[in-house]
């Protein structure tokens, strides 16, 4: 009842007058912001912390939270009408968002992707609200070996995606990892890869090359098609979700705001890790697994959730524990310091005005963003009635916008062109796109958590067994690994039984 009553008074701060209006100004600042390629809620909110100054603590969190969470919807827009994702946390909704747009549900999957994200929010916030103080304590139970099984995890998993053979996909991943090598080393800050090039030292951001991969290669097929290059149909009937489009992705809302939620609790796994989590889950348990890369409503729908609900749920261990969870927590936890607060376990009897005020803030954003997002679906999937070959050179103008917005460089301009060149002979060989983006944002967690792991057991590698929380998820790994060859095994079995029995 105490924790109630603390909501209660969270409510009253975040409806006065003035708390309502920058819980606005967020949401929309993220939405404009997850709208443009390149930018990103993390760097959007990055770029207006000097705004805060001047403004009251309590308004300046609920604007940057507000931004935070507003990122995610905006980003959804691009992945699905144009299929070029935003952020990291977009990818898996453009792989069956932009199919689905281009088979005329595009305000279908809109509407299900603000749907799903809304009730996936609201019940993280309501897990934040009433579980802050116990889950803070399981976040700290992941270390070094932890973090490198799950990012090994999600590398393996990548052998789901798509409709070609996990072998195909696993090869994709690994030329990812081998991409990812390109830069200056994590701990020991030489270069390694970059042939003397300056612009390398910093490595492949995975923006260029998403935004390559997915926009500029799309277009270049679409405009080999003549036929690709007339509107995309879009019926009335299909511009919102039906009662049978709710029914089949209701369970796939739950599983991906769950797997979101306690991703999110782990610091540094973020909502990229979740989404894919997430797809993959969802992949495994549908009756028809077949759809997913190809325009499944649930897997948008369990990725879309997933992200959601991991921003919100990145917030515990900020909040208790002064760790930030993400990118964007990390930027909000910034915030807070410029204000003069510092997140720890005291934070809650120093500041509960600011805490529960954020909290509450958090319910009405989500409302207002459904609110926002909802009735405009129809709308924004009617953008593509317009013909291709006028969208085409708009949408590779934003996508070369959106990757010299990364660093404002030119180079980082030509890495998304010759990306986008890659991404075509991908597309015409039939092989997967997402592994080789998402091994690239995976695998600075992984390398950097694996050597960590490695000076801590000094070389041994029982340290991904000794831990109840690291066996388990050693366990997960080699069944994920393992599963592809039983399938593979049983296919080739049913196969000779079927010869012998001719």
């Amino acid at each position: 009842m105490e924790i109630l009553s603390l909501l209660g008074h969270g409510f009253e701060i975040a409806l006065t007058p003035t708390n309502l209006l920058f819980v606005l100004v967020g949401v929309l600042l993220g939405q404009i912001i997850g709208l443009l390629p390149g930018i990103g809620p993390a760097a959007g909110m990055a770029l207006l912390l000097p705004i805060t100054f001047g403004i009251p603590p309590v308004s300046a969190i609920i604007m940057l939270a507000g931004i935070m969470y507003g990122g995610l919807y905006g980003g959804t827009l691009t992945s699905v009408l144009i299929n070029v994702p935003g952020e990291a946390a977009s990818v898996m909704t453009a792989v069956d968002g932009h199919q689905l747009a281009r088979q005329g549900r595009a305000g279908a999957a809109l509407s299900i992707a603000a749907l799903g994200s809304f009730l996936a929010g609201i019940g993280a916030v309501i897990a934040v609200v009433f579980l802050t103080p116990v889950l803070s304590d399981f976040a700290l139970g992941f270390n070094a070996p932890e973090y490198f099984l799950i990012a090994t995890f999600g590398i393996a998993a990548t052998a789901s995606m798509g409709t070609c053979s996990a072998v195909k996909a696993l090869l994709v991943a690994v030329a990812g990892l081998m991409i990812s090598l390109v830069g200056t080393d994590p701990l020991l800050g030489t270069p390694r890869l970059t042939f003397g090039s300056v612009h390398l030292l910093e490595g492949l951001d995975f923006l260029p090359v998403a935004i390559g991969l997915f926009g500029i290669a799309e277009v270049l097929v679409s405009i080999e098609k003549r036929e690709d290059l007339e509107p995309m149909k879009t019926r009335l009937r299909d511009l919102w979700i039906s009662w049978a489009d709710w029914v089949h992705c209701r369970m796939a809302i739950l599983r991906g705001g769950l797997v979101g939620f306690f991703t999110g609790l782990m610091p540094g796994a973020g909502p990229t890790i979740a989404a894919l989590l997430a797809y993959v889950a969802e992949k495994r348990y549908s009756k028809h697994p077949e759809r997913f890369g190809k325009g499944a409503l649930d897997g948008l729908a369990a990725s879309e959730s997933a992200n959601n609900s991991a921003v919100h749920g990145a917030l515990i261990p900020m909040l208790a524990l002064g760790i930030p969870g993400s990118a964007s927590t990390a930027v909000l936890l910034a915030g807070l310091i410029l204000q003069g607060i510092r997140p720890g376990p005291m934070l809650m009897a120093e500041q509960p005005d600011l805490v529960w005020g954020l909290m509450a803030s958090m319910f009405i954003g989500n409302v207002m963003l459904l609110v926002l997002n909802l009735p405009l679906a129809p709308l924004f999937a009617s953008m593509l009635r317009i013909r291709y070959d006028y969208l085409a050179p708009g949408i590779l103008v934003l996508s070369l916008i959106g990757a010299f917005g990364t660093t404002l460089s030119l180079f980082t301009v030509g890495v998304a062109i010759a990306f986008g060149m890659l991404g075509y002979a991908m597309i015409k060989l039939d092989l997967p796109r997402p592994p080789l983006v998402l091994a690239l944002v995976l695998a600075p967690l992984m390398e950097t958590s694996l050597r960590q792991s490695l000076m801590l057991s000094q070389g041994s590698l029982a340290i991904f067994v000794q831990r109840p929380i690291s066996a388990v998820l050693t366990v997960g790994v080699l069944l994920v690994l393992l599963l592809p060859l039983v399938r593979a095994f049983r296919a080739r079995k049913r196969h000779i039984v079927n010869e012998g029995s001719l």
